[in-house]
């Protein structure tokens, strides 16, 4: 089977995973809907001011398709920093960059942006700052002789999200105490409706992320042989990092200005699809937005049903998933590897 047929095939199978996932997210939720309910409003034969439009329309669609984004751009991320660090433990929550973007978000909030379009392009280029400095900072920490080994690079991770996160609770500890209970539930990582402009924003920071690393797959491929067997083979490696390192620091930081920080999703998703179709970047990064979105919305789903009527965060499910995952990974498969 060719690439092509391989990758039409692997997406064609997550695009169904997404579209079931989504069904289910339509019909879940404190408003009990039936699903000929949601059907009416979907086809428009539903009155616009009915409660069921309201709440298929105002409430779950943008919801979802935050979901879709936000779980799409963060594995996607995760499969960037995987590549170019060629160490499968790197994830933006692991490498502090998720940290870097947060403090960068918060620093925004403080200065009063919102979520209307022009506030919400001030929080995003804030926290693409907080994010891309962090990852520098981790690679220049972690980096020795042109090698990242695992362990130096887990606690150059550790330590600059300690920083930033130092950072935040000193910003958070001046700020209004009736803007605390705001910051505090977007530090543990929601998903909600946001207006349609932004969510228009969101997805073009998103897709401009996703193109600068998908572009990349195939050099991302030959650097899996060594910087220097890349070079020979005419990869600009200077320009490749560059690239990868500024289209995931980009999506990392759109998903944390939309948001909040959400932990594990490019860490799971990526080597779940690696189990499924190998380690070619050149299907992995198309999988990733499919498969990260289905993820990131089943956990929203399960999130705000499994104590309805009240709802957990997004980030505590991805948590309990990813931390257990990660001890997995780093005791199994890597354990030894220098």
């Amino acid at each position: 089977m060719t690439l092509r047929h391989r990758l039409v095939l692997a997406l064609g199978v997550l695009l169904t995973v997404l579209l079931a996932v989504g069904a289910v997210a339509l019909l879940v939720g404190g408003a009990p809907l039936s699903p000929r309910a949601i059907g009416r409003v979907l086809l428009g034969r539903a009155q616009a001011e009915s409660a069921e439009a309201v709440v298929v329309l105002s409430l779950r669609l943008p919801r979802i398709a935050v979901a879709v984004l936000a779980g799409g751009a963060l594995a996607v991320a995760g499969v960037g920093f995987q590549a170019l660090t060629r160490n499968p433990l790197a994830e933006p929550a692991v490498l502090g960059v998720s940290s870097g973007a947060a403090f960068g978000v918060v620093v925004a909030q403080l200065f009063g942006l919102g979520l209307t379009v022009v506030e919400a392009a001030g929080l995003t280029a804030l926290a693409f700052v907080g994010g891309l400095a962090a990852a520098v900072t981790v690679y220049a920490i972690a980096s020795a002789d042109g090698r990242l080994p695992v362990q130096t690079l887990l606690l150059a991770g550790v330590i600059v999200g300690i920083f930033f996160s130092s950072a935040i609770a000193v910003l958070i500890s001046v700020v209004d105490f009736n803007r605390l209970g705001g910051v505090i539930h977007w530090l543990l990582g929601n998903l909600g409706p946001i207006p349609p402009g932004s969510l228009a924003l969101f997805a073009l920071f998103a897709g401009a992320g996703f193109w600068l690393i998908v572009s990349q797959a195939r050099a991302l491929n030959l650097l899996a042989l060594g910087e220097e067997a890349a070079v020979q083979l005419g990869v600009n490696a200077e320009r490749l990092k560059l690239r990868i390192f500024l289209g995931a620091a980009l999506l990392t930081a759109t998903v944390v200005a939309f948001a909040g920080p959400i932990a594990f999703v490019g860490l799971i998703v990526p080597h779940m699809l690696r189990m499924l179709l190998g380690p070619d970047n050149r299907l992995l990064v198309p999988a990733a937005l499919l498969g990260g979105g289905s993820f990131l919305l089943a956990a929203d789903t399960l999130a705000r049903s499994v104590i309805a009527p009240a709802e957990l965060s997004v980030g505590i499910i991805t948590s309990f998933c990813g931390a257990p995952f990660f001890v997995y990974l780093l005791r199994t498969r890597y354990r030894g590897i220098p």
